[in-house]
């Protein structure tokens, strides 16, 4: 999965790019990675999944009970040599980051306690807007072996918009229908990468130590992303997000410095199978459908002028005008006008959607008046596809 990148601890010694790069997808760039990204167009990504060094400042070999070593993250892109360091390598990178994003942009930090939370703070200062932080609870971690610690069984992601001000993306509707129609958490329950998706080196080594499940992107870009979109992984290492990437019909920009690390990713996104037209045809956002205006539903018929719509309670009743507008009274007060604005005025509320709180008679049943709103958002996406 995102692969800790290999990346250079120490300030980056590479040349810059006069001339900006061209900007191709579905590709892997190696070099360094703060160079490759000042180098690209500006806000020319839609998504970046980030799972930067974490600066783990390991002291010595860690043992098992039975003395066998265990095989830790100990490579040389995972050293500093001190917090100010890898600040500043932070910021440096971020920065390149959100040059990249468009205003609408979003992106995803991974890290561990080592490094999370200076991670967060960079982000703050560089204008990001933070939205979530996600605890990706293991359900299988590595046990904490020296018996010093309580075991850690997590890992946190934060979740930004390049600013306050952008219209980032959120597919809630995806996200609740995914957890049984149940609003997605913040915490995340997922194994750690193992058994046959572990990406292993043609001597059977582990292909990178910081491999994350495929699972774990899948969530991630299912939720902030749409087909089409451009996602970027600064830290490509094993190559998880571009395979999962192309499995969802989005497109991947890659940056790694190591042969390896590429040579195992290009492997892996090939044999990569993309999911069909149809299987990707999602919930879409209802701020994202068709505006379909009240009065449509009398104009086709769906509602006729004269009929009564009701509460959910079937306690109060409005009878429907030939313009759209409807009127009821709560035995003091008439009030006449849009379904939002009687709806909230009979509340005595701020407001109202009318369309959920409104229902109308089919035989025995009693609906929204949402329920017709989207037959008429079908039957025009019907139209779209046959022109």
């Amino acid at each position: 999965m995102p692969v800790k990148k290999s990346v250079t601890p120490k300030k980056s010694t590479a040349k810059s790019t006069k001339s900006a790069l061209e900007l191709k997808t579905n590709h892997i760039y190696q070099g360094d990675c703060i160079e490759i990204m000042k180098s690209l167009p500006k806000g020319s990504v839609d998504m970046i999944f980030a799972d930067p060094p974490y600066n783990l400042q390991l002291k010595g070999d860690l043992h098992r009970p039975d003395n066998s070593k265990v095989d830790a993250v100990d490579d040389a892109w995972d050293q500093f040599s001190s917090y100010k360091e890898y600040d500043q390598f932070t910021r440096e990178w971020l920065t390149a980051a959100r040059d990249l994003l468009t205003d609408d942009g979003g992106m995803w930090v991974i890290g561990s306690y080592h490094n999370i939370f200076r991670v967060g703070a960079i982000l703050q200062d560089l204008g990001f807007w933070i939205l979530n932080d996600i605890v990706w609870r293991k359900s299988n971690p590595m046990p904490n072996f020296r018996g010093r610690r309580f075991t850690n069984a997590h890992e946190t992601l934060i979740w930004v918009a390049k600013s306050e001000k952008s219209k980032y993306r959120f597919n809630y509707e995806a996200m609740k229908t995914m957890n049984d129609d149940i609003q997605m958490r913040s915490d995340w329950t997922i194994p750690i990468c193992n058994g046959g998706e572990r990406i292993k080196t043609d001597d059977g080594e582990k292909g990178h130590a910081t491999q994350k499940p495929e699972a774990l992107l899948y969530r991630v870009l299912t939720a902030t992303t749409q087909p089409g979109d451009i996602v970027l992984d600064p830290f490509f290492g094993s190559g998880t997000t571009g395979a999962v990437a192309k499995k969802l019909g989005r497109k991947f920009i890659g940056i790694d410095r190591e042969d390896s690390y590429i040579k195992l990713a290009k492997k892996r996104i090939a044999a990569a199978e993309p999911l069909s037209e149809e299987a990707l045809h999602g919930m879409t956002a209802k701020r994202e459908e068709p505006r379909v205006p009240f009065g449509w539903l009398i104009e086709r018929g769906l509602i006729q002028p004269g009929a009564t719509l009701t509460d959910s309670k079937n306690k109060i009743e409005a009878k429907v005008a030939s313009d759209g507008s409807v009127v009821t009274n709560d035995g003091t007060n008439q009030y006449k006008g849009s379904i939002h604005k009687v709806g909230a005025a009979i509340q005595s509320a701020p407001s109202c959607n009318g369309w959920t709180y409104w229902h109308y008679t089919d035989g025995k049943n009693s609906f929204p008046i949402d329920r017709l709103r989207q037959r008429v958002r079908d039957e025009m996406n019907v139209n779209t596809v046959i022109q």
